[in-house]
């Protein structure tokens, strides 16, 4: 969940919102002219936000992109201080990814927005041991295209990015939801994205973070059935057979393996 570092009154609302992390923004969420004010405030409020939030919550600063002129006056003001990781808009290397960790002393998650970041997908993940996230609006503003409710011009950069987070062994956060009213659509694009093998997704509004958690979390029809896939496997292990059938399927390693990531997440 995305906050302005000006705007004090939304971090008095983070108790309410049942995020498991919060990102406080001195990037396009902050207006230029504020950001050098806000530096110097870093510290005042990073406890606001630890005061307010839920006590389980991650709290990340998203500072600016490598290119920008307010990227090395960032990384002085987070530098080493009790931030849980650094939000990194725009990666394009993991180089670059690597160079903010060090000046940061924090753990980065590295936004792929862009087609060098696609590009580059591979050393990105490798560098950003809190994860990745994918800015699809700016992706897709570099490209030319248009964004549209189906997705569909996403699609491979999409799946690109989980797959190589996947690979990688790291997090990886799906797209805002930009239309903040349209509670389908964005309940739609979490299970999507969640299909694809997201860890998780982006919201900008707090009336998301509820529809995001129930699209990812399992209900309880999904709980049993996993429960009973591992059940039945591993009474076919103990009687020497490697597939069973449960609920008219043919269960074998793959599927099982479904099953408890089903499982896990309930404990998430």
């Amino acid at each position: 969940m995305f906050a302005p570092a000006n705007r004090g009154e939304f971090l008095a609302k983070f108790g309410a919102i049942p995020a498991d992390a919060f990102a406080i923004d001195l990037e396009d969420g902050l207006p230029a002219a504020e950001r050098p004010a806000v530096r110097e405030r870093l510290a005042e409020i990073l406890a606001a936000a630890r005061g307010h939030a839920p006590a389980a919550a991650r709290l990340y600063l998203r500072i600016n992109a490598p290119d920008t002129a307010d990227y090395e006056e960032d990384c002085r003001a987070v530098a080493a201080s009790a931030w849980d990781g650094i939000l990194l808009p725009k990666a394009e290397s993991g180089r670059a990814v690597a160079e903010t960790a060090q000046r940061c002393g924090l753990p980065v998650m590295a936004g792929v927005e862009s087609i060098e970041g696609l590009y580059a997908i591979d050393s990105i993940c490798a560098s950003a041991s809190a994860g990745v996230f994918f800015g699809a609006e700016d992706f897709i503003a570099e490209l030319g295209g248009v964004r549209t409710p189906s997705n569909a011009e996403v699609a491979y950069p999409r799946a690109t990015i989980a797959i190589a987070a996947r690979r990688a062994g790291v997090e990886a956060l799906d797209f805002v939801t930009v239309d903040v009213r349209d509670d389908e659509r964005c309940t739609a694009d979490a299970i999507a994205g969640k299909a694809q093998g997201y860890s998780g997704k982006m919201c900008i509004h707090p009336r998301q973070v509820a529809l995001v958690n129930t699209a990812f979390r399992p209900d309880d029809a999904a709980i049993e059935a996993a429960q009973r896939i591992v059940e039945g496997h591993e009474r076919a292990l103990a009687e020497g057979r490697a597939t069973c059938v449960i609920d008219g399927r043919m269960i074998d390693e793959p599927l099982v393996r479904q099953a408890r990531t089903i499982l896990a997440a309930t404990q998430a």
